[in-house]
């Protein structure tokens, strides 16, 4: 903060968080032995990635076979495990992810039947086309009446632009909704460069007052430092990467909340609470 800048005046950057997205639906024990897929492992790293800075995990379950899942009862299971080791200091935010395995009503019916704190949504998914506009309409506003937050993932700019479109439309019935830029996407060697989300912020795209930024490869840690200095938030975690700045394989996601939060340390920005991720994105129940 400078001489001249207040905690609330012009020039302060708000506390960032740092969600924490250590699985995901794609990679299993074979990419790297410490990603975790039970409820066990999933609270373990809750705790580990809580005391290295993270105010948010983002969680995938999966089946019997180690497959992407979308099952209520494996949501609330996951949940109560990771609330038994870390009490509310994480905002717990499972996943409508299809992963080429469930429709657009499957993926809001799952979220209707676990009531989850924090849902991840991917408009892409879940408005393929407009026909599914009001069936999404409808499903936003009941989240809004059951208190849960919705963070819409954008895979493009163009996808930016829809949902601000939505919006104007009234479809949205969030004032400002929260949204995730993924800088890049899941395919082999992918690597996402913190220039990358230049095309989300550019002039003449759509300003959300409440942006995370998520990356693929060895600068993911670039990439969402970047974007807390423009003002969003961060997420970083094996769902998407497996190394750390320097190219070495990460020990554990903990590591590279470590790594993240070393990043804003050194750019002067302090990280968030839970707490501090529930009041900026009103979540309450």
């Amino acid at each position: 903060m400078t001489a001249d800048s207040s905690p609330t005046g012009p020039g302060f950057i708000a506390p960032t968080a740092i969600a924490v997205a250590p699985n995901g639906g794609r990679r299993g024990k074979s990419d790297h032995p410490a990603l975790p897929i039970g409820p066990k492992e999933l609270a373990s790293t809750a705790a580990a990635c809580l005391e290295a800075g993270a105010a948010m995990i983002h969680a995938h379950v999966r089946d019997r076979e180690g497959g992407h899942l979308l099952d209520a009862d494996a949501y609330l299971e996951v949940t109560k495990a990771i609330r038994d080791a870390v009490g509310e200091r994480l905002v717990v935010q499972i996943t409508s992810e299809a992963v080429g395995r469930y429709r657009p009503a499957e993926q809001m019916g799952v979220v209707r039947a676990t009531r989850p704190e924090a849902v991840s949504l991917a408009l892409r998914e879940l408005v393929p086309d407009a026909s599914l506009e009001t069936a999404f309409a409808d499903f936003l506003s009941w989240l809004k009446r059951e208190r849960i937050a919705p963070q819409i993932i954008l895979y493009t700019p163009e996808e930016a632009s829809a949902l601000a479109v939505m919006q104007q439309r009234g479809l949205v019935p969030f004032d400002d909704v929260p949204v995730l830029y993924v800088l890049g996407r899941y395919t082999p060697g992918q690597i996402s460069r913190p220039a990358d989300l230049l095309a989300f912020l550019v002039h003449g795209r759509p300003r959300f007052a409440h942006w995370m930024v998520c990356a693929f490869g060895r600068e993911e840690t670039a990439c969402v430092a970047a974007g807390a200095l423009l003002g969003g938030h961060a997420r970083v975690g094996f769902e998407n990467n497996l190394v750390l700045p320097s190219g070495v394989t990460a020990a554990d996601n903990a590591a590279l909340v470590v790594a993240a939060a070393a990043a804003l340390e050194a750019c002067g920005l302090e990280t968030a609470s839970a707490d501090e991720l529930r009041a900026d994105w009103s979540i309450g129940r």
